[in-house]
């Protein structure tokens, strides 16, 4: 759990700083960062899924899992619609922020809690940190997610901040439950999973750019679907 604690605590101190330089933007720089920071976390998505689709052997570039990503995307986004989760989602947010009078929570709040969960990073890193007590890969991340909350937060508002909430929860819990998550992960369901993810993350920064909104929430089940099908081929074998 150490290195979801570290997580949480950068993503605290990287919101808070955001805010202070929120007041010190004004609206055309906020929207300017605004668009850029939904360029760098598309390409980062779209690395993800490179990274994890495509492998290089003896100088051939060779694929796997296109045809789960499609399905995955498919049934995850038809699950998220019927189990309304972005709408729970919102409504939540939305109640937390008339009851504290927090301005424009919602949005950040949704939207950093998905990109700080989604990752590959996010799943290696805790259960390595809770089978192994190596909390080296969140360290890292907890860099990289402390220097994007503070853009973040500069431009979505104090929902980044509270995001750091969810990514406890989240990370402790694969922590805690690594012992018997571990040894069911192999590096081919992982690369999956992590494909999976990475294609949400890219759909967050396009949502950035203001074009389409997509309700990345009700993508979140997609996710399991890499898993699900991997249950179902080995007990098939």
């Amino acid at each position: 759990m150490f290195g979801t604690i570290i997580n949480t605590i950068a993503i605290a101190i990287g919101g808070t700083l955001g805010l202070l330089f929120q007041k010190r933007l004004n609206s055309r720089i906020e929207e300017s960062l605004y668009k850029v920071l939904g360029v760098a976390i598309f390409i980062l998505g779209m690395n993800g899924v490179i990274g994890s689709m495509f492998t290089v052997k003896d100088g051939q570039i060779s694929s796997s899992g296109e045809l789960l990503l499609v399905i995955s995307l498919v049934l995850g986004t038809v699950a998220g619609e019927l189990l309304k989760i972005e709408n729970r989602l919102e409504s939540l947010s939305q109640k937390v922020e008339q009851k504290m009078q927090l301005s424009g929570f919602s949005s950040g709040f949704v939207a950093a809690s998905i990109l700080y969960c989604v990752g590959a990073m996010a799943i290696v890193g805790a259960i390595n940190d809770g089978l192994r007590g190596d909390s080296s890969t969140l360290l890292v991340k907890s860099i990289l997610d402390g220097v994007s909350a503070v853009i973040m937060a500069s431009t979505l508002g104090v929902g980044v901040l509270f995001s750091c909430i969810p990514v406890l929860l989240y990370q402790g819990s694969l922590s805690l439950l690594s012992g018997w998550i571990g040894p069911a992960l192999t590096d081919a369901l992982l690369d999956q999973i992590c494909m999976v993810g990475y294609a949400i993350v890219m759909c967050i920064g396009i949502n950035f750019w203001g074009v389409i909104k997509i309700k990345t929430a009700n993508l979140l089940p997609a996710i399991l679907i890499p898993i699900l099908y991997y249950g179902i081929t080995s007990l098939i074998a």
